[in-house]
């Protein structure tokens, strides 16, 4: 898809997720990862306000992709937060379904990702929203959590995905317990993009050193690459 080659033209994908507030809002867009990830998920620990979240934007300005993150949410919420976040793209966490999906799109003309949760039905409910979706998140799989949880998955199941993403067309990002010190082993499946949340935080708030030594390693692999 022309959205995904747009972005894939600068090297790998990277989205810093879970920005919450101001400063790890600054943090993140000083950064050259390429989209900046927000939680509108109720009662959850990285929830942002929208309302809030407008006044961040204007007053920092950030040059990423702006991702909001949903979990089955009702259209009139995400018609809330799009009058006062200028998304680029909705994420679906939940268990959302096709139909549900196809109205997202129709209604609000924008790329929709899904999260994949890897387990033995990953590829297969992947498979469920061909045709549908403009891009996966897989995640690990964690009891009573959506993500965020800094679990690895299996990272020997990654070209299965990516397989079946090249396949449908679309492109697909991995997520689960990525950070500074790893994130090159998982640079060596050659994802298209990765989607870190905890892996760039220390208290829980946005590190600007880890983000720094992150992108580093990004920035060098794609360098890397670049000359092969």
């Amino acid at each position: 898809m022309i959205y995904w080659e747009a972005v894939n033209m600068s090297g790998t994908i990277v989205k810093l997720c879970g920005n919450k507030s101001k400063e790890d809002l600054t943090h993140s867009a000083q950064s050259s990862a390429t989209h900046l990830g927000f939680i509108f998920v109720p009662g959850t620990k990285r929830y942002v306000d929208a309302t809030s979240l407008k006044k961040w934007i204007r007053e920092i300005q950030p040059n990423q992709k702006i991702v909001g993150v949903f979990v089955e949410p009702p259209l009139n919420f995400i018609d809330y937060v799009l009058q006062h976040v200028p998304l680029d793209v909705i994420q679906l966490h939940g268990n959302e379904t096709v139909p549900y999906i196809l109205n997202v799109k129709e209604t609000f003309q924008l790329p929709v990702w899904k999260a994949i949760h890897h387990g033995e039905e990953g590829l297969s409910y992947m498979r469920l929203f061909s045709g549908v979706v403009d891009g996966y998140v897989v995640d690990s799989k964690v009891k009573g959590a959506y993500g965020g949880t800094g679990v690895i998955f299996d990272w020997e199941a990654i070209p299965d995905y990516k397989k079946e993403a090249e396949q449908q067309g679309v492109s697909c990002l991995m997520a689960g317990g990525i950070h500074p010190a790893n994130v090159r082993d998982i640079l060596a499946y050659q994802p298209e993009g990765i989607d870190l949340s905890s892996g760039i935080e220390t208290d829980g708030l946005k590190d600007p050193v880890k983000i720094e030594a992150l992108m580093r390693e990004v920035e060098q692999y794609d360098t890397s690459i670049s000359r092969c």
